[in-house]
């Protein structure tokens, strides 16, 4: 019987089979490459996005603060228009408010009653005077509670003159005028009262 030598064969056959496993493994390591880099690439868009979008919300948040303090500059002056508008009616109001007064407490003084000063200052009216008996100033604090532009009668006090021998007393009297409140103080910005505060120490 005829010998068959199969060392040749079986070689071959183990070259091939270790070509074959180089084929695999060169196309697994070629998979899990092209794998990585997709991966890398998915994850590396989804940053430069988030970024971009990261950007467009800073782009829009400096805008809506300018805007802000744009809006915040136009209030301030708005503000101050109105002060300087209210201050004009005030004094359009309180121009011929000296006559009005003069008028008005000549016809709530009564008669034994004699004025000596008037004082005004802002909506507040000092009067000082004479009276010629209680009853006289009561009927004066009456008066003055029905006027419709004086109000608020508070008497200081009431004594008896030393110079008419006692005929005349001396007296006392705050009013508060309707219509005549004090002009607002302007406003100053919150710096500068700092600034001023911080001076003072």
């Amino acid at each position: 019987m005829a010998s068959i030598n199969l060392l040749p064969w079986r070689e071959a056959a183990r070259k091939q089979q270790q070509m074959d496993y180089l084929t695999v493994l060169a196309q697994v390591a070629v998979l899990a490459f092209v794998l990585m880099f997709l991966v890398y690439w998915v994850y590396q868009a989804r940053v430069e996005g988030q970024i971009s979008r990261n950007t467009l919300l800073e782009t829009e948040i400096k805008q809506l603060n300018l805007r802000i303090g744009q809006i915040r500059e136009l209030e301030k002056q708005k503000e101050g228009l109105q002060q300087r508008m209210s201050l004009i009616e005030q004094l359009q109001r309180s121009r011929n408010l000296g006559t009005q007064i003069m008028d008005e407490v000549a016809k709530t003084v009564p008669a034994g009653v004699y004025l000596v000063s008037m004082d005004k200052k802002f909506n507040r009216l000092l009067i000082t005077g004479k009276s010629e008996s209680n009853n006289r100033l009561s009927s004066l604090l009456r008066v003055i509670e029905q006027s419709p532009l004086l109000t608020q009668p508070v008497l200081e006090f009431i004594q008896a003159s030393k110079d008419d021998s006692g005929l005349l007393s001396d007296f006392k009297m705050h009013l508060r005028l309707v219509g005549a409140e004090p002009p607002p103080l302007p406003s100053q910005p919150a710096g500068k009262t700092a600034n001023k505060a911080g001076g003072q120490k």
